[in-house]
């Protein structure tokens, strides 16, 4: 189940990221130092997009307190494998972006409008530098 809920979140920034112009190139690409979430491109930047979605009864509120040094580590050594992967894209800025999404409860007005139960909580750009 937490799978399915974290899926959700990462397909509601997604879409998000599309609708403002981003386009993605990856999602959930594993390697052996773990996942990257998102990796969306325009013509300037590459974003490493780390997703935490959380429900409201969770005792990490909003989820950065699992963007630990440990985890941004482990984040950066799988976006350079990424990179060696796919030369072309290396003429590219790369930043680590956050989305932080929320589970809403059922009521009515805590429910987004195109009626998810999903919803983009904080976006942070730049959330953490190599």
């Amino acid at each position: 189940m937490t799978k399915q809920i974290g899926d959700r979140g990462e397909v509601l920034v997604a879409q998000l990221l599309e609708a403002n112009g981003w386009r993605i190139l990856a999602t959930q690409w594993r390697c052996r130092w773990g996942e990257l979430d998102l990796i969306a491109c325009d013509r300037q930047w590459l974003l490493f997009i780390e997703v935490k979605t959380r429900s409201d009864r969770n005792w990490d509120t909003d989820g950065s307190l699992a963007i630990t040094a440990q985890k941004q580590a482990k984040i950066i050594k799988a976006a350079s494998i990424f990179l060696s992967q796919h030369s072309h894209l290396a003429t590219l800025a790369c930043r680590f972006d956050v989305a932080l999404v929320r589970r809403a409860t059922r009521t009515q007005d805590q429910i987004s409008p195109a009626g998810s139960e999903f919803l983009l909580k904080s976006y942070i750009e730049q959330a953490f530098v190599t």
